[in-house]
């Protein structure tokens, strides 16, 4: 089986004699057999910490979980710093959360969870930070100060859940660089080992902004809204 890994400035190709191997499975191989020099990250071998994330034919997976097929291209996530060969520096993408605050800021201790409370956000909760996201977003790719989509996902986490008594305080944070700035591609989506949707949690998010008096900057420069002489609904506004 030949596949080919993006080290550095070029792709290598690496002929290994694996079948029905997982991609995690095969770098081992090529590590200790063929390159001890290839550089990769992995962990729980479980697609439960994200650690193994890569990109494979031009898509984000799992390296633990994906099978590997003759003739595949191997490269590191987008959109991050390159450390060496497939290690990718997630920290640009992590402080993000700490930019908007994903996290219960002010615990209501008498506000109580029932089983439909808890399904709200419960896939949400699912996420492993596999940055799979970020290297597929367009917007990330363009504007590193974008928020992004797991942190955006984790501050509709947090505003769902009704023990958090701060909510607005997080609706504010996400309006520069945040819910407004994604295009709604749902290449995020597309990619997620989890299956979860940070587009269907960004336009919940947006509904949320509307409702504390926020609305979409790029509205009146588009030639939408009441700037341009039509109503919401299409109808002359006079």
């Amino acid at each position: 089986m030949k596949v080919s890994i993006k080290r550095e400035y070029d792709f290598i190709e690496y002929d290994v004699d694996r079948q029905d191997a997982t991609l995690l499975e095969l770098l081992n191989t090529i590590k200790t057999e063929h390159d001890s020099t290839l550089a990769y990250s992995s962990g729980c071998r479980s697609s439960v910490c994200g650690s193994c994330a890569v990109r494979v034919n031009d898509k984000e997976v799992l390296a633990c979980s994906y099978k590997v097929q003759d003739g595949d291209r191997i490269e590191p996530l987008k959109n991050m710093l390159v450390l060496r060969d497939l290690v990718v520096d997630m920290e640009k993408a992590l402080e993000t959360k700490s930019r908007a605050k994903t996290w219960l800021q002010s615990y209501n201790s008498e506000a109580k969870l029932n089983h439909e409370d808890e399904q709200i956000n419960a896939l949400q909760s699912d996420c492993i930070l596999c940055a799979s996201c970020y290297s597929a977003c367009p917007v990330y790719a363009v504007n590193p100060e974008f928020l992004g989509p797991f942190t955006l996902t984790g501050v509709w986490k947090y505003v769902s859940d009704k023990r958090e008594t701060e909510s607005k305080e997080k609706i504010d944070t996400i309006q520069t660089n945040g819910v407004w700035d994604c295009t709604l591609c749902n290449e995020c989506t597309v990619v997620c080992p989890q299956g979860i949707s940070s587009k269907a949690d960004i336009e919940k998010l947006r509904a949320k902004s509307s409702q504390q008096g926020y609305m979409d900057p790029n509205f009146g420069s588009s030639g939408g809204g009441f700037e341009s002489g039509f109503g919401f609904d299409g109808s002359p506004s006079f």
